[in-house]
């Protein structure tokens, strides 16, 4: 009997089936990943679809519209519940969020993730960390550089260095990168804050900060996004997201 013709026979029987088989599993598995790593838009450009008043879903949302294309904080607080804040339906965890924004003259705002809602939290600042959006040059206080824009808000100031905030009415381009703990703040093209979540440095950072007082601060690993609403009009535009 021909042994090496009845092996190659079997090979030729067996294995092309599985290979075909495996080639077709890993084309899946490619394809799975390409759509998790596609683009979301988180604004439409015409409507608040897709976000609602943080603690209130269902409500009527009076202190955003949308103007020219713009998604707008208008600044007053007619929620006293929600702040005025907005978060998107969505949760997220890691995640890539990159917008457009521009601000009015004293106007302060931020972008939130992880944000966690629920009676027992009275604000989108308890529990989910900040890209401060602030007019750094005149607004009406004194502010410190964690209190300037691309900060993590009260906890790492951004990178003066690396920061260009163009002037107040222009257009600036952020982004949030969130990997594992892994966080980098960017502003018009430049990483200006980078740091990993839940170390022993970022836990004193807690304990000793602004958020001594707040147990939930950035624990949770999932979330909403939050667009916080907090003096003068600040305008959004090219809201998206792309899962990690």
């Amino acid at each position: 009997m021909n042994i090496q013709k009845i092996t190659i026979g079997l090979l030729l029987f067996i294995g092309v089936p599985l290979l075909s088989e495996a080639k077709h599993f890993r084309l899946l598995d490619e394809d799975s990943i390409l759509q998790k790593k596609e683009w979301v838009s988180l604004f439409d450009g015409k409507s608040l679809s897709g976000w609602h008043y943080f603690n209130g879903k269902g409500k009527a949302i009076a202190s955003w519209a949308v103007e020219d294309g713009n998604l707008v904080s208008l600044g007053h607080q007619d929620d006293a519940a929600s702040g005025g804040d907005i978060v998107s339906d969505a949760l997220y965890g890691n995640f890539e969020l990159e917008w457009e924004w521009k601000c009015e003259q004293g106007s302060n705002s931020g972008v939130m993730y992880h944000v966690q809602e629920g009676s027992q939290f009275h604000g989108t600042s308890e529990t989910g960390p900040e890209y401060q959006l602030i007019d750094d040059v005149t607004f009406p206080e004194s502010i410190f550089e964690w209190q300037k824009t691309g900060a993590d808000y009260a906890m790492t100031p951004p990178n003066t260095s690396s920061k260009n905030l163009r002037k107040v009415g222009e257009w600036n381009t952020s982004k949030i990168v969130f990997n594992n703990g892994h966080v980098e703040h960017w502003l018009n093209g430049k990483r200006i804050v980078e740091f990993d979540s839940w170390t022993p440095v970022w836990e004193h950072n807690v304990r000793v900060g602004k958020w001594q007082d707040y147990p939930y601060y950035g624990k949770a690993k999932t979330g909403v996004v939050a667009l916080q609403n907090h003096g003068n009009k600040t305008y959004f535009r090219n809201i998206k997201i792309k899962e990690l």
